[in-house]
């Protein structure tokens, strides 16, 4: 495995990290919920919606669709695969994070920051599960 240091990427990253964190924390802190998009989506798509959940979901589409218009790159592995495809997958990760009960940024990012037992065990097996997921890939079992 070839691991390719590109000192941009870096900073890219830290700033998209820091930007989740501080969306995390502020929705905390005006709101007092997380900011699991799981269960924001499900309480966006369920009745006597808010409007901060419909806001926050835009506001996530608008982020993405900003950054390919300034010429965000897609990420290796993502570049030339069908849209039918990556909706597909899509569906199926938000169904199971709908039946696991959260998400990687529920539990990742709030959860976590919280000291979460519920949410450090659900963490290890997201990442458990991903790393099976690329032995099996990688090896073709």
């Amino acid at each position: 495995m070839t691991i390719i240091f590109v000192p941009k990427q870096l900073e890219l990253s830290l700033l998209g990290g820091a930007l989740i964190g501080a969306a995390a924390g502020g929705l905390l802190l005006v709101n007092g919920r997380i900011a699991g998009i799981s269960g924001i989506l499900s309480a966006a798509t369920a009745r006597g919606t808010q409007g901060w959940q419909w806001a926050f979901l835009a506001g996530m589409l608008a982020a993405g669709a900003s950054a390919a218009l300034v010429g965000g790159h897609v990420p290796v592995g993502l570049d030339g695969e069908s849209l039918p495809l990556l909706a597909g997958a899509g569906l199926l990760a938000g169904l199971g994070t709908r039946l696991s009960g959260g998400c990687t940024s529920g539990h990742g990012v709030c959860g976590l920051a919280r000291l979460s037992p519920r949410s450090l065990v659900a963490v290890l097996t997201f990442m458990l599960a991903a790393g099976v997921t690329v032995f099996i890939e990688r090896h073709g079992l």
